[in-house]
Parts: C-alpha cells; sequence; structure tokens
C-alpha cells in the first residue's frame, strides 16, 4: 500500500543512531546517507526516510500520527522496544504487550524518536 514513509529529524546523526539499532532487531539494515545529508532505509517492502524539514523549520512528532513496523514475533516486539530505549527513544503509551481488538490479537510496544515521532512495534497472534 505504501511506497515510503518520510519522517522529520532535527539531529540526523542521532535519529540515525536511533533507527539503526531500533530496525537491527527487525532485520533490517543500516541506513544510508545520500549527499543531501538525508538518511534512507530500504527494504522490500518500502523505504523509510529521515531529513531536516525541506522548509527549515524545526521538525516535530505528529500528533496522532504513528509509523508502525512488522515483527515476526513477540520477542522481536520486546528487543525492538528495549533496543529503542537504550538508543535515546523514550516509551509511550501502554507497556509492551497483548492488545485486543475484538477477534484479533496484538502483541505491540510503543516508542517515540529523538524527534518525538511516535513508532510501534506489531506481532499479529495466532486466533
Amino acid at each position: 500500500m505504501f511506497s515510503h514513509v518520510i519522517l522529520g529529524a532535527n539531529d540526523i546523526e542521532a535519529s540515525k543512531a536511533f533507527y539503526d539499532t531500533v530496525l537491527a532487531t527487525l532485520g533490517i539494515k543500516p541506513g544510508t546517507i545520500d549527499p543531501k545529508g538525508r538518511v534512507f532505509y530500504r527494504t522490500q517492502t518500502g523505504i523509510l526516510g529521515i531529513t531536516k524539514p525541506i522548509n527549515g523549520e524545526p521538525a516535530t512528532g505528529a500528533n496522532g500520527g504513528t509509523i508502525g513496523f512488522a515483527a515476526s514475533s513477540p520477542e522481536l516486539v520486546d528487543a525492538w522496544h528495549a533496543a529503542g530505549i537504550a538508543a535515546g527513544g523514550t516509551t509511550c503509551e501502554d507497556p509492551p504487550g497483548v492488545r485486543s481488538m475484538g477477534e484479533m490479537k496484538l502483541y505491540l510496544a510503543y516508542l517515540r524518536d529523538p524527534a518525538g515521532n511516535k513508532l510501534c512495534a506489531l506481532h499479529r497472534l495466532s486466533a
């Protein structure tokens, strides 16, 4: 459905260190910095980019927005969350764990990156 997601950041190096760490837990290689100073993480299913805002204004986290990353197990969700905290992220929402959406059960964890963007790692549990 999505080809790419671009997030704003004020400190590209801090954001790269954070995303390199949390995305590594999901099997994603470190980001590459292009000549314009933007960081890109490329996978078969899409691209995540980190950049300073083009308009020159400070980057801010989206109020109400969340970027979700798929994880293949609850253990990877926990590893993602722990790596994010260790890399300068902050926990938000409830602690990592099972959430129910009717008959659907999800194992989730939430973080805010160094720029304040809200992130989620999600594993869909078997019914």
